[in-house]
């Protein structure tokens, strides 16, 4: 789910009325304790001091809703606020020209405007002059309005700067040593403040705080670094991310059986053994080229289980038992012969010097146990237990089968119980990979946890984090994060040295990312998430 089609989504999830962490609530006013000192200084020195008043912060500290304050808590009949924004009008032209626009003053200049603040004076009202977004002021601007604030001895507007830090370096360019202008710092909200300041956003929305875990209401501070901008954007992302794994969980298609693994991999072996055993089992082919030599070899009306004379005088051949076959010719014993199947594992081909194949098919057959009954081709037989040499001895049949009698008796087949011994073993099953290492764990690891980069977006599935980096190239990087113990990939891009680094990269971004509001986190917060993880 893509980041635009979460935002969508998570207002129904919840049962919200409206985005509560958007960046302009109407009716939201929410005034910390730490704040409400600063609200009073700022009126204090609007009456007792001469000096420019300049409020700093990073971008979404707050600054706009405590103009916002400002203005709503003075006196209307005594004070008309002028508000003028610097996004876009950053020259002292434009700045000018919107003041003289609000008190209705025909020329956009410092003088005429100067008087027109000291007739108001004399009807008992101030002026108060307050202009957001001032960090885009150019050197012009600055100039003038530092001007503006000197006033005259007959009168002299109040002018508030509310900007990012970066104000105070053009500001001391132009005051030249001299005390022109005094700064004001927020600071950041605490983790109770940040409590309360969810909670109030979520009351105006229809819900509660109980929305968010105590785990993550801390995690949403620690990320946020306590700034009530970054606050809204990392608690939205914590729902969105919450929500997709939750809706991964319950659309995920169930198997249609659930065996424990311990029965799987049984099962697997069996299939295994069965296949390994069918591959060894002798095939018919491979018996019918011996069955009639075997016959060849037994003598009519002879060679009966139980016979202990051989024929003519001849030594008897003997068997493993009256109603057992001999066992295969295993390792250590002293069976040299290997056949069909068994010598195909191996590994030797047919007709190599010293293999099975080459021996058996000229050493004369051998006797099973049990005579089949005559017209019968006799199975596959094992080795016999005395020497090929004693079952030369046996007297020829009296009338042999046509094709084998004339092919001359091989000599006896040399003993290969070495070749038995050095059997190849079976192939040994590919080893699975190893297992990859948590994605991107080791670059964020070796980073500095006082930098900052730029959170992208949060998806469950590994895959589309992978295609979305790859996609995008570059400095784009994702990390596995566990969520309510379900695994989170969350992507995020570069590597900055100040907030303020990452706050400019964001701006340069494509506007199809910029689209899913992405925000700067410490290195810290990710290299904590990835701890916990492991």
């Amino acid at each position: 789910m893509t980041s635009l089609h979460a935002d969508e989504a998570f207002l129904g999830h919840y049962q919200l009325n409206h985005d509560p962490f958007a960046a302009r609530v109407p009716g939201f006013k929410f005034f910390p304790a730490q704040r409400k000192p600063v609200l009073g200084q700022l009126h204090h020195l609007a009456r007792y001091s001469q000096l420019l008043l300049v409020v700093t912060g990073p971008q979404g500290s707050g600054k706009t809703l405590l103009r916002q304050a400002l203005v709503a808590s003075t006196n209307k009949q005594s004070v008309q606020s002028v508000v003028v924004s610097a996004r876009g009008a950053s020259d002292a032209a434009s700045v000018l020209g919107q003041v003289a626009q609000a008190l209705g003053v025909a020329q956009p200049e410092v003088p005429e405007l100067l008087a027109q603040v000291v007739q108001l004076a004399l009807t008992g009202q101030e002026v108060y002059l307050l202009v957001d977004d001032a960090e885009q002021l150019d050197e012009s601007a600055l100039q003038a309005l530092l001007e503006l604030a000197a006033g005259t001895p007959e009168g002299r507007p109040h002018v508030f700067l509310f900007g990012e830090p970066s104000l105070i370096a053009g500001l001391e360019e132009l005051s030249a040593d001299l005390e022109r202008f005094h700064v004001i710092e927020l600071a950041p909200y605490s983790e109770e403040e940040t409590r309360e300041y969810l909670e109030q956003r979520l009351e105006g929305a229809g819900r509660g705080i109980e929305v968010f875990t105590s785990e993550q209401i801390v995690d949403i501070h620690q990320n946020s670094d306590g700034w009530p901008g970054a606050i809204n954007q990392v608690a939205r992302d914590t729902l969105i991310e919450a929500m997709i794994a939750s809706r991964t969980t319950a659309k995920r298609p169930s198997m249609g059986f659930n065996m424990p693994k311990k029965h799987v991999l049984a099962l697997s072996a069996v299939v295994v053994v069965a296949v390994a055993a069918a591959v060894l089992m002798p095939k018919k082919g491979d018996q019918a080229p011996t069955a009639p030599a075997e016959q060849a070899q037994l003598p009519l009306g002879q060679g009966q289980p139980g016979n202990a004379q051989s024929n003519n005088g001849g030594p008897a051949i003997e068997f493993a038992g009256n109603s057992q076959p001999m066992p295969l010719p295993l390792v250590g014993q002293s069976q040299p012969v290997m056949r069909g199947p068994l010598a195909e594992s191996t590994g030797m081909g047919d007709g190599e010097e010293g293999g099975p194949a080459g021996d058996t098919a000229l050493q004369p057959p051998t006797v099973t146990t049990i005579a089949p009954p005559a017209g019968v081709a006799a199975g596959p037989a094992p080795a016999p237990a005395q020497p090929v040499a004693q079952a030369q001895a046996v007297a020829p049949a009296p009338q042999p089968v046509a094709p084998v009698a004339s092919k001359p008796v091989a000599p006896a087949a040399k003993p290969a119980p070495t070749q038995v011994a050095t059997a190849k073993p079976a192939a040994k099953p590919a080893e699975k990979p190893a297992a990859k290492p948590a994605a991107g764990g080791s670059w964020y690891a070796g980073q500095k946890p006082g930098n900052y980069v730029v959170q992208i977006l949060g998806t469950s599935s590994e895959a589309s984090a992978q295609a979305y980096v790859k996609a995008q190239g570059g400095d784009y990087r994702y990390f596995k994060k566990n969520l309510q113990g379900k695994p989170l990939y969350v992507i995020t891009y570069g590597n900055f040295a100040s907030r303020d680094a990452a706050l400019a990269a964001i701006k340069a971004l494509p506007a199809k990312v910029q689209a899913g509001k992405p925000w700067p986190r410490t290195v810290a917060s990710v290299q904590q998430e990835l701890a916990a993880t492991r």
